[in-house]
Order: structure tokens, then C-alpha cells, then sequence
């Protein structure tokens, strides 16, 4: 699962006046013969000497760039950051390679929501462990974008689910449709890929306090909580998750907010949280 620089910084027209240290032909009497020359305290003050252009563009450029960075590195600390899709678990709200920004104000201080899609570390391995790939010339390029959140955080591994039970939810499946039930009162999950009818597996669980139940919306293609419940009961920590995912942000042709489905989970009592 970036902030983007200015790519047209603002100019600013130099103040320096121009000058070649002489009196102009017109416009500026000889001194008399009662008054002193400029350099023997006369009127005359000094011009300022002429700036260079080049090096007053440059200063801009560095300027507006320096800003540019300080606030992209700020949003990615306290409010978004940007990772990319790598695979098709979440098809067809997310595609593989699409780019989304994530809010980092959730959780905390806003509180998660049942369909909210979110972005976590894999604290309990669900994934594979990746091989580093040895250092390349060009490695700073993308630190420094990663650093300033243009680029994904590669350090540690993430993955994107929707969120399906919230803490004392009650999650089961299936009912004779097929559907889902959280504490007792069947979804109809209009955000699942339509490509495919999801192959029921069954299971019923009771989340517990401080975690919560996660599902990819390409259900039959989605190694998510249902396939982890051996670590961990397939829940994940709230604390592990990173934010709610808000927006497609590439590409171009992609760009949408992302919807959390609240008319799925209308008429979904509260849970009753486990003691």
C-alpha cells in the first residue's frame, strides 16, 4: 500500500535591481562645485549588486523541495501512507498493483468499523518469509521516497483484509445460503467478487477483546483469517494494524474512495464482548 511532491514549484520574481556601479547619462546632474561625490558622504547611495539568477532559481527549488518533503514525511507519520496490491485477495475492490493510500488515524483515535479494509503487519506469519535482495546502486532512490512515504514500507510484510467481526462479535458460516452471520442476523456481502460463488467453509468464533475477524472480498482466493485459525485463532491484533485503507490512488484510471459497506452491517447488533 503515496503523498506527492509539487512537480511545478512556484516562482518568485527576484527583488534585485539592476546596476553597473555609473551614473546614468540622463536623469542624474553633475555635482556642483559646493558638493561632494558620492564617496565623500554625498547623496548618492550605493547600488545593490546584481543577484545571479541561476543561484536565486536553485535556492527556490531547494526551498520548495525541502517544504515539499518535511510535509509529505509529516502525513506519512500521522495521517496517511501509501502501499501497493500485490495480490488478488481483495479483487475486485482492489486489483494486484493498485496503489492506496492507508488513514492512519485508524484505529485510534477513530474506532475500526465492520467492513472497513485495512492494512496490517503480518505479526503472525501468515505470509512466506521474503529473501532480501542484495543492495543495488540506485537502493537510495527508493528510501528516500519510502522515508517520505511516496513508496510502500518494505521492512516488514502487510496485508489487506476487510474487517468482518469487531471485538465480542460472534462470526459464523454459513446458513443455508450460504451467507455469513455475525451474532445471529445474516449479511448479504455485496462487496465479494462477483466472478465467483464463494465455496463455503464452515466455522463459528467469538472474538476476542483487542482483535479482530479479517476476510479478503475474493473469498475463494484469500488466505485470511478462515485459513489461520491454528495461530492465533486466525484473529489480528488491533494493535497491528496500520490503518483503514481510504482511497485508490493509482492507478489513474482506478482512482475511487473506498467504500465500507455500512448497509451490509446495518442491522448487526453489537457484540457482547468475552470476559
Amino acid at each position: 500500500m503515496p503523498d506527492k511532491a509539487p512537480e511545478n514549484p512556484e516562482r518568485y520574481d527576484d527583488d534585485a535591481r539592476l546596476s553597473d556601479g555609473t551614473a546614468s547619462a540622463a536623469g542624474v546632474a553633475e555635482p556642483g562645485p559646493n558638493e561632494g561625490s558620492p564617496s565623500e558622504g554625498g547623496s548618492h547611495a550605493a547600488e545593490k549588486p546584481r543577484k545571479n539568477p541561476v543561484l536565486v532559481w536553485v535556492k527556490e527549488i531547494v526551498t520548495v523541495v525541502a517544504i515539499a518533503l518535511v510535509l509529505s514525511f509529516l502525513l506519512k507519520t500521522f495521517l496517511f501512507r501509501a502501499f501497493y496490491i500485490p495480490s488478488e485477495s481483495m479483487e475486485s475492490t482492489l486489483d494486484v498493483n493498485d496503489r492506496i493510500f492507508i488513514n492512519l488515524l485508524v484505529p485510534g483515535p477513530f474506532d475500526l468499523a465492520r467492513g472497513d479494509v485495512v492494512v496490517f503487519k503480518d505479526a503472525q506469519a501468515w505470509l512466506p518469509p521474503v529473501a532480501a535482495k542484495p543492495a543495488g546502486p540506485m537502493d537510495w532512490v527508493g528510501d528516500g521516497l519510502e522515508f517520505v512515504g511516496l513508496a510502500p514500507d518494505n521492512n516488514d510484510q502487510h496485508l489487506v483484509k476487510r474487517v468482518i467481526g469487531l471485538p465480542g462479535d460472534r462470526v459464523s458460516c454459513c446458513d443455508a445460503e450460504g451467507r455469513l452471520s455475525i451474532n445471529g442476523v445474516p449479511v448479504n456481502e455485496t462487496y465479494i467478487n462477483p466472478a465467483e460463488v464463494p465455496q463455503p467453509k464452515t466455522f463459528d468464533i467469538v472474538v476476542p477483546e483487542g482483535k479482530v475477524w479479517v476476510m479478503g472480498d475474493n473469498r475463494n482466493h484469500s488466505e485470511d483469517s478462515r485459513m489461520h485459525q491454528e495461530v492465533n485463532g486466525g484473529f489480528i491484533n488491533i494493535e497491528d494494524v496500520e490503518g483503514k485503507a481510504t482511497v485508490i490512488a493509482w492507478p489513474i484510471n482506478r482512482w475511487t474512495i473506498l467504500d465500507n459497506y455500512q448497509d451490509v452491517f446495518r442491522d448487526v447488533p453489537d457484540g457482547t464482548p468475552a470476559n
